[in-house]
């Protein structure tokens, strides 16, 4: 059993603003006490549950204190709880409330601002809301920060074709949803309605999109063929928050949602970088052997598998132990690699077959076949759903015995290419990359829900609530 080190390079990013700091711990639990589950977004803004933003504004000399508080607001006399337009802490840190005055967005007007506010600065990567109207008196505090104007709509372009489009009836859990589409025959994301099967817009984009995972509802992470690029998508605003530079094309993106990571390959750099989803900076470049592809995450977060499209090698890199590499061994023409309980599954998409191998000792446990063209895998607890594309089908293993259960016909006659899972719901779309349409699968009852057209085939697809707008 070969085993190596992974090599790990710990690279500094900026971002090359000329003002961009986290605001302290303390403020953050400050306003937490009224608020809990506060956003505080990566950009600096403060987003309180109810949507309600507030812009800090950064003092050029901090104060120590030994316990935070408020200094003065306005109106005078009130607490966090009250939202009040204006917060001085005694830290000289300042919150600006955004306040929606007859349609248009601007923050309090002060004919005398106080020093906190003359001497202070906004975070420099911070994105205001659209349209933000700020007071000649308060215009210092911008800095070099592009304000976009009310005419500004951003990445959006409206589809003329949704207008008055027929609405269907979602599944209960896709009910008030938005899909954010990705469909490989064109640059643009395309939202639809999860009652409707026509987009209500698109996202204009510059390159085809390769791969595309949502953050939390609110962003989204897009990599691009030919593109050394990831932007991340404020979805809220519609708009490129930032932009983050690669030294080579970033490829497929894992999320992990419990350590609020993402995971980014790049084959042509033999690498892995860690993507911190808190500070949305890259906190980690992982040199790798060999040109990474088809990476999977297991389910407790401890491991990556990747297939090394030159030689066909898998490999497995222990994030809990080091980032130690295990070669896991050699495969014909691996379409999925999935991991549950100790073992290893993949997939062979031109032989039909599923490989199972133990992990500790790399020996070959079982060998099925599958249904035919097997081209996904998803694991879930102690089950592993297998995607056959020849005759739409989806065929489920129990992984504790390693025997197929259950196959679930789609009676499509689309191919189908992925399995998404829905967040908080024990369901998973199948989504089709040459036609649309999409079926809902129940995991629990192993049935298929419902199956629903598309006016566009799916590369990739993020599902979310609708989003709301700033207040």
């Amino acid at each position: 059993m070969k085993k190596i080190f992974l090599t790990l390079l710990i690279c500094m990013f900026t971002c090359g603003s000329a003002f961009s700091i986290e605001l302290p711990q303390e403020v953050k639990d400050f306003i937490n006490k009224d608020f809990p589950q506060t956003d505080f977004r990566f950009d600096g803004a403060i987003i309180l549950p109810d949507n309600t933003m507030y812009l800090p504004v950064f003092p050029s000399k901090p104060k120590n204190v030994e316990t935070l508080g408020i200094k003065s607001t306005y109106p005078l006399g009130q607490g966090m709880k009250q939202k009040p337009d204006m917060v001085i802490l005694n830290n000289r840190y300042v919150l600006l409330k955004v306040i929606n005055t007859n349609g248009k967005k601007t923050v309090i007007n002060i004919t005398n601002p106080p020093d906190e506010l003359q001497s202070g600065l906004l975070p420099q990567e911070i994105l205001l809301p659209k349209g933000l109207v700020l007071p000649e008196t308060l215009k210092g505090i911008i800095g070099d920060i592009d304000v976009s104007t009310t005419q500004d709509t951003g990445l959006r372009i409206n589809n003329v074709k949704a207008i008055g489009q027929k609405r269907t009836e979602p599944v209960e859990q896709l009910n008030k949803k938005t899909f954010y589409i990705a469909p490989g025959v064109n640059k643009n994301i395309q939202v639809v309605s999860s009652d409707t099967k026509t987009p209500s817009y698109a996202l204009e984009q510059n390159f085809i999109i390769n791969d595309m995972k949502g953050v939390d509802g609110k962003f989204l992470l897009v990599t691009y063929f030919d593109s050394n690029t990831m932007s991340i998508i404020s979805l809220m605003d519609e708009k490129v928050i930032k932009n983050v530079h690669f030294d080579s094309t970033p490829e497929q993106i894992l999320i992990d949602n419990n350590n609020k990571v993402a995971y980014i390959s790049s084959g042509d750099a033999s690498s892995i970088y860690v993507f911190s989803l808190e500070t949305m900076t890259l906190k980690k470049q992982l040199k790798i052997n060999g040109k990474c592809e088809k990476l999977t995450l297991s389910e407790d977060g401890t491991k990556i598998f990747y297939v090394d499209r030159n030689k066909n090698d898998i490999w497995a890199i222990e994030l809990d132990n080091n980032y130690l590499l295990k070669n896991i061994g050699s495969f014909p023409n691996i379409s999925e690699i999935a991991y549950i309980n100790g073992k290893i599954y993949v997939i062979s998409r031109t032989r039909n077959r599923l490989a199972i191998v133990d992990y500790a000792t790399l020996g070959l446990l079982k060998e099925l076949e599958v249904c035919e063209k097997p081209v996904k895998l998803y694991a879930k607890g102690n089950e592993l759903y297998i995607l056959g594309a020849q005759d739409n089908l989806l065929e489920v293993l129990d992984a504790q015995d390693d025997v197929i259960t259950d196959i679930l016909y789609l009676n499509t006659n689309s191919f189908a290419t992925n399995i998404t899972p829905i967040d908080d719901t024990g369901m998973i779309m199948i989504t089709n990359a040459r036609s649309g349409m999409y079926s809902v699968v129940d995991t629990e009852t192993k049935d298929i829900v419902k199956t629903s057209p598309l006016e566009l085939p799916v590369r990739a697809i993020v599902v979310v609530n609708k989003v709301e707008t700033i207040k």
